[in-house]
């Protein structure tokens, strides 16, 4: 199989497939190993910006999907006419700031941290699969722990949690704690 086969396939299957597709995945369907599958898939990100296709290919968590580009949203947005959708509120971004950088985390840890109740961020956030339940905590009660989730990684641009920004420290009495 030539490489631009391996393109063909590897083009159809993500389209097809709509959502994130792992890369385990792909190199078990195509018989190519993960180095290859990642150089080649490379190769088709490079093509697909430098000539400023339509589509675009991202790797979100070790998956690979096909996308739109950003900079077209306000076109697509009139031909697909999507659903009014609301924006989290300041409390639920606080909570899920919380969630990303201290996960797996418990909503009393939540609770701690915020200085208030999250129960409603919290059921929000997991309405709009920003975050998920990930387990239980051993001990008294066996609290729920959550994560973000995959849908969190896209919606934020990131491939993975590595790629959250470096989270300041701040003392009790509000100074950074980084200088």
């Amino acid at each position: 199989m030539d490489i631009r086969e391996i393109k063909s396939i590897i083009e159809g299957l993500l389209f097809v497939a709509g959502d994130a597709v792992p890369i385990k995945e792909l190199c078990t369907i195509i018989s190519i190993d993960e180095t290859t599958l990642r150089r080649i898939v490379n190769q088709m990100m490079d093509n697909y910006s430098d000539e400023k296709r339509g589509l675009q290919i991202i790797e979100v968590n070790n998956c690979y999907q096909f996308c739109t580009r950003p900079e077209h949203y306000e076109y697509i947005e009139q031909m697909v006419k999507p659903q009014t959708r609301q924006g989290l509120s300041q409390a639920s971004l606080e909570t899920l700031a919380i969630i990303a950088y201290k996960q797996p985390i418990t909503k009393a840890q939540i609770d701690y941290i915020r200085g208030v109740k999250s129960e409603s961020c919290v059921s929000r956030l997991l309405d709009k699969e920003l975050i998920i339940e990930a387990g239980r905590q051993e001990g008294p009660g066996r609290p729920i722990l959550y994560r973000t989730t995959d849908n969190f990684l896209r919606l934020f641009g990131l491939k993975t949690l590595m790629d959250l920004p470096p989270l300041k420290e701040l003392s009790e009495d509000g100074l950074d704690l980084a200088k």
